[in-house]
């Protein structure tokens, strides 16, 4: 749905809700909150709870605080916000877009920190505000109710999906106010691409993490490890080609180097979700993948065996559950 362009109504006096507060959303809000912008944390009762009673606590690389903020299981909370970072699951995207469409004011802003490459377009058909893109860089997990673990970087690419250009003047307003709480901020002219590189990381190491339930410095000493994510690598850098994106894959494994060394500690968000017995994203994700390989009909074996293996373990989850 077309949007029109609107004046960059965000700053330091902006209200602030995030969206399915966990690991990602409560770092960036309790960052927020933390130099006293007006955060409202909407996320799920066990840790809404804690925050009310004690703070949000992060444990974070550079300090350890409990930082007050507000909190809440109800949505309706977005109702007087400036700016909504929407940090739910990408399986969850359309029918919170939908909720969101009947809350929202006119001016609100929807700044996207979500995994995968299809939520924005998602959310720009079913919102009449503006959606605008972040590519997260974070390595968080919630420890517990209330408890914020970082474990590294922080930084995020921000930019436009669609018709370039429109939200300069916002992305800058938003990029001012991440930036004045300690979160640096690039604005892309090419956030796609940026999206598909998340992506691409996304589909080479979380299923893996997820599988073995690892950390990727520990994962990557395993020789066959290494085979695995070089092949899931070269299938995703053939797709990504075909739907006109393209990367050098020389930078590509060089990067993915760097990520495993400075996030050696990290388990992948879909590892996460498979310890607490959640449903994962791998749809979003290498399933996804999957699904565009065949669209242009290159094979994707390997992200097709990392897709069931996960859903393989969901299932196993939901079952000792029942």
């Amino acid at each position: 749905m077309a949007t029109t362009a609107l004046p960059p109504s965000i700053s330091r006096a902006s209200r602030v809700a995030v969206v399915g507060a966990g690991a990602v959303g409560c770092y960036y809000g309790g960052m927020l909150a933390r130099q006293g912008v007006d955060v409202t944390l909407i996320a799920r009762p066990q840790h809404v709870q804690a925050i009310q009673a004690n703070g949000l606590y992060m444990d974070c690389q550079t300090f350890q605080a409990h930082v007050p903020v507000r909190a809440t299981t109800e949505l309706s909370a977005v109702a007087n916000a400036d700016l909504v970072l929407l940090c739910v699951k990408s399986p969850d995207t359309a029918v919170t877009g939908r909720a969101l469409r009947e809350l929202l004011s006119p001016h609100a802003v929807i700044l996207s920190l979500q995994n995968g490459v299809d939520n924005v377009p998602t959310l720009q058909t079913l919102l009449p505000n503006p959606v605008l893109a972040a590519v997260v860089y974070v390595a968080t997990a919630m420890e517990g109710p209330g408890h914020l673990k970082h474990n590294g970087r922080g930084e995020l690419v921000l930019g436009e999906m669609g018709s370039v250009g429109t939200h300069q003047a916002t992305l800058q307003a938003i990029a001012a106010l991440l930036g004045s709480a300690g979160i640096p901020c690039e604005i892309s002219a090419n956030v796609k691409e940026a999206l598909w590189y998340k992506f691409l990381l996304n589909c080479v190491v979380n299923a893996v993490s997820a599988v073995g339930q690892i950390e990727y410095g520990r994962m990557v000493q395993v020789p066959e490890v290494r085979v695995l994510l070089q092949r899931l690598c070269d299938e995703f850098l053939a797709v990504a080609a075909a739907e006109g994106v393209h990367f050098d894959a020389t930078d590509v494994r060089a990067k993915l180097e760097t990520l495993y060394q400075t996030m050696a500690g990290q388990r992948s968000s879909t590892a996460q979700d498979l310890a607490r017995g959640k449903r994962t994203e791998i749809d979003h994700l290498n399933g996804l993948l999957h699904q565009l390989g065949q669209r242009h009909g290159i094979p994707t074996p390997t992200h097709q065996t990392m897709l069931a293996l996960v859903k393989l373990r969901e299932f196993t989850a939901q079952s000792s559950q029942a």
